[in-house]
């Protein structure tokens, strides 16, 4: 038994509470059950009882045992001076203020039929991988459906906490934000920091001035993430280097390498050369940078957006001084997924934010036009009987498994709580 299984027990009012009586016989009738705070002092804050036809106003402490109360020093703090009523699931003992007055107590396991607590202990019995991986695939598809649209959202919202964050940073400048958070997103977990890095350092305002110029694009991106450091004889190497000095003794700034960039167990067509390249030529490409991408409403004018062909040199060389066969390497379908659920759709989330706009049915739709991630937790998901066909379905079963399964906070969980099923029989 946790105490969090209580405090949804008393949140929601899921016992019996029509014949409500204290360890010491006085009726208790429940006008507010409270406010569920999940902070410091007492559990729930608020609340309106009747006690014993006498009306209290004040705050509700929830434990296991009554002596938990002393066990947790709460006698010594005053912010629970205001408990009118201690609710616990067994009462070992008598608690009181500090003028010595007992505090009345409800003993809740009376109340909670036994089934529920039944289908609560056999849910968190240790399963294989999740806890309701043998019942999951039994809830009705309304649960479901309504479950992972809230789970899809907290996920957006969690992501686009990092826009709104860059955003202040940028002085509200959302260009510069756009392609900060863009550039993280091309060098992937691997190189994600330190093209993020390399995007902050360089202000905006002298991409723009350079965007014109493909070839010094590419010399202020791959000399700002050290690329441009060793001695090679490629012309084209040499060429970007005298850009990238020219350019700091232009602008008069200086980046220091905190961290090299990886070229480990990534593919040829993922090295970061490669993106780095491809990242100049979208900022080459697209004058209104920002603009452009916040108006487009479908996956289809996505891809266009993030379709161009690598600059000649990168198409026959994927590091400096070693050509081969001529490849386009344009950006993959893949690829433009993955930008647009970590980079487009949470910009576009703040930005409606910010603007005190919301649109969720429309990022749900773009969401539902992309292919599912394919990775180990889809695939148990999927064997467990979910159908998972799509990026809203998988980005949803993602945020569950790491925000709720793996902390056992299946009290929190739409799918938990129907499983134990709270409704009183």
């Amino acid at each position: 038994m946790k105490e969090q299984f209580l405090h949804y027990v008393w949140l929601y009012k899921k016992f019996d509470f029509n014949q409500l009586l204290t360890t010491c016989g006085l009726e208790i009738f429940i006008q507010h059950s409270g406010y569920y705070t999940q902070r410091e002092g007492p559990d729930f804050f608020n609340a309106q009882l009747i006690i014993d036809g006498q009306k209290w106003a004040g705050n509700i402490e929830i434990h296991l045992k009554s002596s938990d109360w002393y066990l947790h020093h709460h006698e010594n703090d005053n912010k629970y001076d205001n408990v009118i009523l201690h609710v616990v699931w067994e009462h070992d003992m008598e608690v009181f203020r500090k003028n010595n007055a007992s505090i009345p107590v409800l003993e809740l396991k009376q109340y909670i039929p036994s089934h529920v607590v039944q289908q609560y202990h056999q849910l968190l019995q240790p399963k294989s991988w999740i806890n309701c991986e043998n019942e999951i695939r039994f809830i009705d598809e309304f649960t479901k459906q309504n479950w992972m649209e809230r789970l899809f959202f907290e996920r957006l919202e969690k992501k686009s906490n990092e826009v709104e964050l860059l955003l202040q940073k940028n002085v509200f400048d959302w260009e510069a934000t756009f392609f900060q958070l863009l550039a993280k997103s091309f060098g992937f977990n691997t190189n994600g920091e330190v093209f993020l890095t390399m995007a902050i350092k360089i202000p905006y305002s002298i991409i723009k001035k350079e965007r014109y110029e493909l070839e010094n694009i590419e010399a202020l991106f791959l000399g700002a993430t050290g690329l441009l450091e060793e001695d090679n004889e490629d012309f084209y190497f040499n060429d970007l280097k005298k850009r990238w000095h020219y350019l700091k003794h232009k602008y008069q700034f200086d980046i220091p390498f905190y961290q090299s960039v990886q070229f480990f167990k990534h593919r040829p067509d993922n090295f970061p050369t490669i993106r780095l390249a491809q990242l100049a030529k979208l900022v080459f490409l697209h004058t209104h940078f920002f603009q452009s991408i916040i108006e487009l409403k479908s996956v289809k004018e996505m891809y266009v957006f993030f379709d161009c062909t690598i600059s000649d040199y990168w198409q026959t060389h994927f590091v400096f001084d070693k050509p081969h066969p001529k490849k386009a390497k344009k950006i993959t379908k893949s690829f433009i997924d993955l930008l647009i659920l970590n980079c487009v759709l949470p910009l576009q989330f703040a930005y409606a934010h910010t603007n005190g706009n919301v649109f969720p049915d429309d990022l749900i739709k773009l969401a539902s036009e992309i292919p599912a991630e394919k990775n180990s937790i889809i695939e148990k998901f999927v064997s467990f009987g979910l159908i998972i066909n799509n990026s809203f379905q998988s980005q949803s079963v993602l945020q569950l498994k790491k925000e709720y399964c793996n902390s056992n906070s299946c009290l929190n969980c739409a799918i938990g709580q129907k499983l134990i099923n709270f409704t009183s029989k």
